[in-house]
């Protein structure tokens, strides 16, 4: 059953008109906290964006209007290292946060969290979209929430009930993902060629938004030119130096 419903995944953009009530984020939430943390700092915070105002600019800065406008619940998703300076406050002890080890684990405790909560809210039935868009505007989000120091945005989560199920995209080959002992590059050449021609029939077949394209164009293009280069400054704003 979980297997299943691991498999069934696919982003959701645009939701029914119902709103999840506050026992239901609560309860989603606490879920998530269950998921393993680094040295057990849970070093993540949500901002879930009740206010019909502040939802509708958090889509129009993420470049997403239509997703958060229809969703049933908006959640910012943060990296949180000032509630671990508190804890450094209690025990009379500065906390150093301005170092990349500390990026890196504020990201990867937001991501495991955040998955946990994805797939509780999969098992309900709701549908769920990842916002990475967030970072296209994160000094203006960040005053939008009243950010502190030691607090930065990753991503939003969308969730509600369906209104749209986009098809579940085929993924890589696992011989192209799985290595055994050791590293192999050299077998990526027909792997991913393999993979272009699996990509370009479901883009073709697809029920909606049929197009031309394949995997290896797309990430060449996505991954041509650097992408958001203004993050390191943001980060250097929230006292992220990375030392």
């Amino acid at each position: 059953m979980v297997k299943e419903l691991l498999r069934a995944h696919a982003s959701v953009r645009k939701y029914k008109d119902y709103k999840l009530p506050r026992e239901e984020v609560v309860e989603l939430i606490e879920t998530a906290q269950h998921a393993a943390s680094s040295h057990f700092v849970q070093a993540y915070s949500v901002i879930w964006v009740s206010d019909e105002e502040k939802k509708e600019e958090l889509g129009r800065l993420s470049k997403n209007p239509t997703q958060f406008a229809t969703a049933g619940a908006a959640l910012l998703m943060c990296a949180d290292f000032n509630r671990l300076q508190a804890a450094g406050k209690i025990q009379e002890k500065e906390i150093t946060i301005d170092t990349v080890e500390n990026v890196i684990v504020g990201t990867v405790d937001v991501a495991l969290f955040a998955q946990n909560l994805v797939i509780a809210a999969e098992d309900k039935g709701y549908g769920i979209c990842y916002i990475g868009g967030v970072r296209n505007a994160l000094d203006e989000i960040s005053a939008l929430f009243n950010l502190p120091e030691g607090v930065f945005p990753l991503f939003a989560i969308t969730l509600g009930v369906p209104d749209q199920q986009n098809e579940v995209k085929p993924r890589l080959p696992v011989e192209a993902i799985l290595h055994e002992n050791d590293y192999n590059s050299g077998k990526y050449g027909e792997l991913l060629k393999e993979y272009d021609e699996t990509m370009k029939e479901y883009y073709l077949s697809r029920g909606s938004n049929q197009k031309v394209s394949t995997w290896t164009s797309q990430m060449a293009d996505f991954l041509e030119s650097p992408r958001r280069p203004h993050v390191r400054d943001f980060l250097a704003s929230k006292g992220f130096n990375l030392k």
